[in-house]
């Protein structure tokens, strides 16, 4: 049993209230650690402790900030094998997914706001003959930061690495379901020259921490990732705050498959987005919308990949799916399956729970599942379930397509696979989501804006947008 602890001040502490929340393996279903059960008072030394170090930490300007997140990037790097298996063990996603994707990726976050910052340019508007007007982009302070749990350290960093480039300092909370990559970086920070009071890590639940933390008057931005109905909570808090946000939320993602692609690359990235990391990721396509004539060849051979995934020990190289990350979260998936079969959909591969071996036998795996025979209006295909569950709909025509696409309340990512030219344009153009990938799934550019539409969420995070999010632009002008 391992007790984790929030970072303030530079010092790694307990909760103030002295209180502890269980932590449980998915692998097992066992608990491993305990994380503080910190409170409003934990929000509070943070804060105080953040604005005490920001005046130095803006101080020490846009290359010395860059030169120590270049250090803690480093760091992580040094010890990449346990950071991947903290995070496999906290989240119950296979070793080899946490290696090749999840721990590289919050190490590039690092690498890249550093040397972003050093590039983040400003306007000049020059008026004639009369004034010179330029914008001066400066951190605000103190941000808040509030992580999700289906890529803990990938998404963690994501938010803090660019509010600590721009010269803020930060008060963060990671999900209290996988914390322990967080509580792993906190442990470095002092290490990579991180001044004591500019990241503050406090773990715990929702209600406490991430309330205290929107609710704070000296927090004037909050990034926040994670479901559609707690970032409408956040925002009824702070936007009579005037608080800036960054709300990531849910998504419901359609994948639209036209009969002219090239259907073996098409049929292997679907399986992937589809189930990688046991569906619980925000842009993994959910609704395949196949067009008819070729809707049987895919359903066919699409099931029959699905039904050779393996669901297995996380540690295991062989498997394709590990666990999902608590009971509550399966019981969940599992429950959407239920629905599914009451509205009148028939699931053609999966939909129970997998029961392993051994240790294993309590872990919370679910098999891969695919379902057809819905309509667009049943809740399985409008409401988020966020696991390996996908749902299988045929169209006639690209008009059709479209109009299953959009008709869900969200508009996060969305695929589409062809190869006509003008219809790539066109149907990208058309469809009411935030970021469209073309023949590919989840192909990164870390310059380019990330985000969604209606509720999906508001703003964008990455690259410039990021870092204006992270500071406030004030025009000066100068009489000529």
């Amino acid at each position: 049993m391992e007790d984790l602890l929030n970072l303030i001040d530079g010092n790694l502490r307990p909760a103030a209230g002295g209180g502890w929340i269980d932590v449980h393996a998915p692998a097992t279903g066992n608990v491993y650690a305990r994380l503080p059960d910190s409170d409003e008072r934990d929000v509070e030394a943070a804060v105080e402790a953040a604005h005490r170090a920001f005046p130095a930490w803006n101080a020490l300007g846009r290359e010395g900030r860059s030169n120590v997140l270049l250090r803690l990037a480093q760091l992580i790097e040094d010890d990449l094998e346990g950071f991947v298996h903290d995070e496999s063990r906290d989240n119950g996603k296979p070793l080899s997914l946490a290696r090749r994707v999840d721990i590289p990726r919050a190490i590039a976050n690092f690498r890249f706001f550093a040397t972003a910052i050093l590039h983040f340019p400003s306007e000049a508007h020059v008026m004639d003959d009369v004034a010179v007007n330029y914008t001066d982009r400066q951190p605000f302070g103190v941000a808040g930061c509030i992580s999700p749990w289906n890529l803990p350290l990938y998404l963690f960093t994501w938010k803090i690495a660019p509010a600590l480039a721009a010269g803020n300092c930060v008060v963060a909370k990671p999900s209290e379901i996988t914390p322990l990559t967080a509580y792993r970086l906190s442990a470095l920070c002092s290490k990579a020259g991180i001044p004591p009071g500019v990241l503050n890590i406090i773990h715990g639940l929702g209600p406490k921490v991430g309330a205290a933390i929107t609710a704070h008057p000296r927090i004037p931005a909050i990034s926040f990732t994670g479901g559609t109905r707690t970032g409408a909570e956040i925002a009824r808090v702070a936007a009579p705050m005037f608080k800036k946000l960054s709300l990531e939320l849910g998504g419901k993602n359609p994948v639209l498959v036209f009969a002219d692609c090239d259907f073996e690359q098409m049929l292997k990235t679907t399986v992937r987005s589809s189930f990688t990391n046991q569906g619980q990721i925000c842009l993994c396509g959910s609704r395949i919308l196949v067009e008819r004539s070729i809707y049987a060849r895919f359903r066919d051979a699409f099931v029959e990949q699905v039904k050779a995934l393996h669901v297995g020990d996380p540690a295991e190289a062989s498997s394709d799916l590990g666990a999902v990350v608590s009971k509550e979260h399966m019981e969940k998936v599992l429950g959407y399956i239920d629905v599914a079969k009451s509205e009148g959909g028939t699931v053609l591969c999966g939909g129970h729970r997998v029961h392993l071996e051994g240790a294993l036998q309590d872990g919370w795996y679910i098999a891969p599942t695919v379902i057809e025979g819905l309509g667009p209006e049943c809740r399985t295909n409008q409401e988020e379930i966020f696991g390996p569950v996908v749902t299988l709909q045929p169209f006639d025509n690209e008009a059709e397509a479209l109009s299953l696409a959009n008709a869900t309340p969200y508009g996060l990512a969305s695929v589409v696979w062809t190869s006509d030219v003008q219809r790539t344009h066109r149907v990208a153009r058309a469809l009411q989501a935030g970021i469209v990938w073309v023949n590919c799934w989840m192909v990164r550019d870390l310059r380019t804006p990330f985000g969604g539409v209606k509720q999906s969420g508001v703003g964008r995070e990455g690259g410039v947008e990021a870092l204006r999010f992270f500071t406030e632009a004030k025009n000066i002008c100068i009489k000529l």
